[in-house]
């Protein structure tokens, strides 16, 4: 894979620059237990099989005997804990080497982001990572209401690149990328698994010797 292949690389967030699972699940059972409803609380293994959908989807698997309605709510009050909880954080949960990879490449790769997270969630992981500086753009479904395919084509376009290529750890990323037409390598670290890759990251600073200089 040559450096010069590819105009951008659009990175996933959870299972791919960081792992939040553990304080994520202890917002959202507070949010669960606030909230008053019937619902199942979390842990950080069940939302690393969740996470990286929809959060309608996530809601949906979660919570099935809630209406939609309730699943709305609760989700919101999830989303909102979330927000406090990382701001709090003063662990590093980021995967080893991503932000020394992400500022060794910065001054040959373009770099941007694409998630299915809710809207404010990449604001805040670019704020405790150190990695605004490094990301050219982003986009989620949060702030679009559009599918994960959808976001990086509008992303593409939006920033004129003709030759990107996507990195996430799911299977459901792999698909994404399939429907927008654009190569997927797979970071195996992280929460899922695919067959459908062109490279594997075993650690993402493996992503150096995948882009030659």
């Amino acid at each position: 894979m040559k450096n010069n292949s590819f105009d951008g690389i659009i990175l996933d967030i959870d299972g791919t620059i960081w792992n939040t699972t553990g304080i994520v699940s202890i917002a959202w059972n507070k949010a669960i237990e606030n909230s008053k409803f019937k619902a199942k609380k979390v842990n950080a293994q069940i939302l690393q099989q969740e996470f990286g959908k929809p959060m309608d989807e996530i809601a949906r698997d979660l919570w099935p005997n809630l209406n939609t309605s309730e699943r709305d709510i609760l989700i919101s009050y999830c989303c909102t804990e979330e927000q406090i909880e990382l701001e709090k954080c003063s662990l590093d949960i980021t995967y080893p080497d991503v932000v020394e990879t992400i500022k060794d490449l910065y001054p040959y790769e373009n770099f941007f982001i694409v998630s299915n997270c809710q809207d404010g969630y990449i604001e805040l992981t670019l704020k405790k990572t150190g990695l605004e500086p490094y990301i050219k753009d982003f986009e989620c479904c949060g702030r679009t209401g559009k599918s994960k395919s959808e976001n990086i084509l509008m992303l593409c376009s939006r920033n004129g690149l003709q030759s990107p290529v996507y990195i996430g750890d799911t299977d459901g990323d792999a698909e994404a990328c399939r429907q927008a037409g654009i190569p997927f390598i797979w970071a195996s670290y992280g929460f899922g698994r695919t067959r459908h890759y062109i490279e594997e990251l075993k650690k993402f600073s493996d992503l150096k010797r995948l882009i030659r200089k």
